[in-house]
């Protein structure tokens, strides 16, 4: 049975997502295999392709002044060896004479790592959904990667390296490598470590490491708060979360099934993912199988949309959920778990605290969504 693909992966036409179609296997008649479609938006933090939900942005009446970023020191430069040879994750071998100066990213996780790292004066061009930092925003814009790669605009601005990541498919990597560009193209990553290697790799091609080490070193304190609070609680002290993507069709919403980064991240904030049980990253679960294993949370990640918890509680049987009946049902930022960079790590602190507010209101250390901790956490 074929399903209409959802609102989530077809609405989105101002950036195109990961490598490949949407592709999920039926489950047990708990999960449907939609129709391939282009490229639907956003990254996600999964080797699979997958379609989340974004948030919109509204366009700045002034671009604003791009974020103080230091090119590599003159102790870099003398500490690396030239030509600098990099294998990229789909095992081509890029060589740099020296740092580039004028990157092009084509992936939202890219511009915000680099940034992040202190890169970002490196950069002279970006993808139309590459809007965080604010900073970037004043980059040169190529457009959009919805169904083709703009190659015209990106050789327009002479760029010495394009980063990518598999928001860009090995085909389109290879019409960018055959019209001249360099092109190096790096995987999403499944856990924290994979971040912190993904920021290392940027560092490298950058010659950011030590800001780069810095900034890790301040990650994984982040992280290690969170986990070093959740990693001792019983299953019972684990509340069921079911982490909304889209329900356009409320009889069988779309959600986060095991794999994902979505699925670790709940369980390293000291939930369990309702949608563990499905087979696929990404599938749809009947309201049959919802009414099952009847979250004690739901996070809304559609909320972007103007999803609400009051609209949620109107829909046909969702009412006697736990989650509705106790009001745990909250809106959220899915770019914080969506796009995988440094920001992932305020994506595990803004879940840590909405289900676990007694232990995280005011921790020492974390940096959750300030709408989030609004939600849950008294006020002095």
């Amino acid at each position: 049975m074929l399903h209409a693909m959802p609102r989530f992966a077809r609405v989105w036409m101002w950036v195109g997502l990961l490598a490949l179609a949407l592709a999920l296997a039926a489950c047990g008649g708990q999960a449907a295999t939609p129709t391939p479609t282009p490229q639907p938006a956003v990254e996600m933090t999964t080797a699979a392709p997958a379609s989340p939900t974004p948030v919109p942005t509204e366009e700045p009446t002034e671009p604003p002044t791009p974020e103080a970023t230091t090119p590599p020191t003159a102790e870099a430069e003398a500490e690396a060896t030239f030509p600098l040879e990099l294998t990229d994750d789909l095992g081509n071998t890029v060589v740099l004479e020296a740092y580039p100066q004028r990157i092009v990213s084509v992936a939202p996780s890219i511009t915000e790592s680099l940034f992040a790292i202190g890169a970002g004066g490196q950069l002279v061009g970006r993808d139309s959904n590459s809007t965080y930092p604010p900073e970037a925003q004043a980059l040169t814009d190529i457009g959009s990667l919805w169904q083709e790669v703009p190659l015209e605009n990106i050789l327009a601005l002479e760029p010495d390296l394009v980063i990518a990541a598999e928001i860009i498919t090995p085909e389109q990597v290879q019409q960018m490598q055959e019209a001249g560009l360099t092109v190096f193209w790096l995987a999403n990553p499944k856990d924290f470590d994979g971040l912190y290697r993904n920021l290392r790799v940027l560092a490298q091609l950058t010659g950011h490491e030590d800001e780069a080490e810095a900034l890790i070193a301040a990650l994984d304190e982040r992280v290690n708060a969170v986990v070093s609070t959740t990693q001792g609680l019983a299953d019972e002290e684990r509340p069921v979360v079911f982490y909304e993507l889209d329900a356009t069709d409320p009889a069988a919403p779309w959600t986060s099934g095991p794999g994902t980064f979505i699925d670790t991240a709940i369980s390293l904030a000291g939930g369990r993912n309702a949608g563990a049980v499905l087979e696929g990253e990404w599938a749809q679960m009947s309201l049959e199988a919802l009414l099952e294993v009847n979250p004690e949370v739901i996070i809304l990640a559609d909320a972007p949309y103007g999803v609400t918890p009051e609209s949620v509680a109107q829909r046909e049987g969702w009412s006697t959920l736990k989650a509705v009946q106790e009001g745990r049902v909250y809106p959220f930022d899915p770019y914080l778990l969506s796009v995988p960079g440094p920001r992932m790590v305020q994506g595990l602190e803004t879940l840590a605290v909405l289900l676990h507010p007694d232990l995280f209101c005011g921790a020492e250390l974390l940096q959750p969504a300030a709408d989030a901790v609004a939600l849950v956490c008294p006020t002095e």
